[in-house]
């Protein structure tokens, strides 16, 4: 890389220096796991869990060790159709045993999302890998290194699985020493075991040049969320739950998607009335769940400004309209579909009882 003028621009006040000390502290630690033959997509999903790391943080990582250190394989590929179905590929990829494989998708409501093909828990966040959207897919052997054929024969592999495809693996990437180990973290302060027989290895819980004051992340601070006196929930009648109500999602502290939940128009016409409701409703639901967001979509695209459902009629009645929820802990499904199925109701009156500013006390 040729030197400039301004290549160290960032290290020039303290806030600039300790996040890229943090941040090389962060890759620096993370090569004693990678190196024990544990996926780097794992390492990076657990640490952004705990907080020890940030998502704009994921890719720069991925070529900094995978392509620029260890010499992994890459190729990005556009997605020519949507796949929601994973079973197939993750059934093939835990039987490869002679490569490692990370995948990067830039899903559009989670953002830059890293996965391991042989681990059923992340493709569980991922939901759905959708058409047009960009997937790259690393392929190698840890710090040993594989043949750059066998490597390129593994990201066919995945690719013709991602094109609804199911092309035979080769016996090159089935017979090796890189079969899937679970990643798990253990407590820093955890007690050492007595004497008995062995057990496998797991991974320690923050790798040791993290143990310092210094995170990637010093120096950022989140503002609490205000939230105004609000108005007693009791107020508010809400109609009888679904039949079958939505789910609360519990993750491991990635951020995770819910499946979309629907809503039906039961008014005349989801006019500005029920918009303004809608809005009461979600600003409730995230100001009591700060780590979460609501997401709405109308006839396969998401609504970025709720107003525009009711410009020129366009929802009316018998019209169905989706909510999905982004987050970590995400609770109240049921409540909030309850509610926002009232919101689009001939009822949607009773959420704007109050003055405009209040903050409803629904959840």
């Amino acid at each position: 890389m040729p030197e400039t003028n301004y290549e160290f621009e960032q290290f020039f006040d303290r806030d600039g220096f300790n996040r890229s000390l943090g941040h090389f502290k962060a890759v620096s630690g993370l090569l004693e796991d990678f190196e024990d033959y544990y996926n780097l997509a794992d390492i990076l999903n657990s640490l952004s869990g705990d907080g020890e790391i940030k998502q704009n943080q994921l890719s720069p990582i991925l070529y900094a060790l995978l392509v620029d250190k260890y010499g992994y394989r890459s190729k990005s590929h556009n997605m020519s159709i949507t796949i929601d179905d994973f079973s197939p590929l993750l059934a093939e990829a835990k039987s490869w045993k002679g490569v490692d494989v990370v995948m990067a998708y830039y899903h559009p409501e989670l953002g830059f999302t890293v996965l391991n093909p042989k681990n059923e828990e992340y493709w569980q966040s991922a939901q759905s890998l959708k058409r047009n959207e960009l997937v790259t897919v690393y392929a190698g052997g840890f710090s040993d290194g594989i043949e750059s054929k066998v490597a390129n024969a593994a990201i066919q592999v995945v690719i013709s699985f991602l094109e609804g495809g199911k092309k035979k693996s080769p016996d090159s990437i089935l017979k090796g020493k890189y079969a899937f180990k679970a990643f798990e973290q253990e407590l820093e302060d955890e007690e050492p075991e007595a004497q008995g027989p062995a057990q496998p290895r797991e991974a320690p819980g923050k790798p040791r040049s993290r143990r310092g004051p210094v995170s990637a992340s010093s120096g950022d601070t989140v503002p609490d969320r205000a939230v105004q006196t609000e108005s007693p929930a009791s107020t508010v009648q809400a109609p009888a739950p679904a039949p079958a109500p939505a789910q609360d999602v519990q993750s491991s502290g990635n951020k995770t998607m819910t499946p979309m939940y629907s809503a039906p128009v039961t008014n005349e016409l989801f006019h500005n009335g029920n918009v303004e409701a809608w809005k009461k409703i979600i600003q409730s639901y995230e100001t009591k769940n700060p780590g979460c967001e609501v997401l709405v979509f109308y006839e396969g695209e998401r609504i970025h400004d709720i107003n525009t459902l009711f410009k020129w009629g366009k929802v009316k009645h018998g019209s169905t309209i989706l909510f999905a929820i982004v987050g970590t802990e995400i609770k109240d499904v049921a409540k909030l579909q309850r509610y926002l199925k009232q919101g689009a109701s001939p009822q949607f009156e009773a959420f704007l009882k109050f003055p405009v500013n209040t903050v409803l006390k629904l959840f």
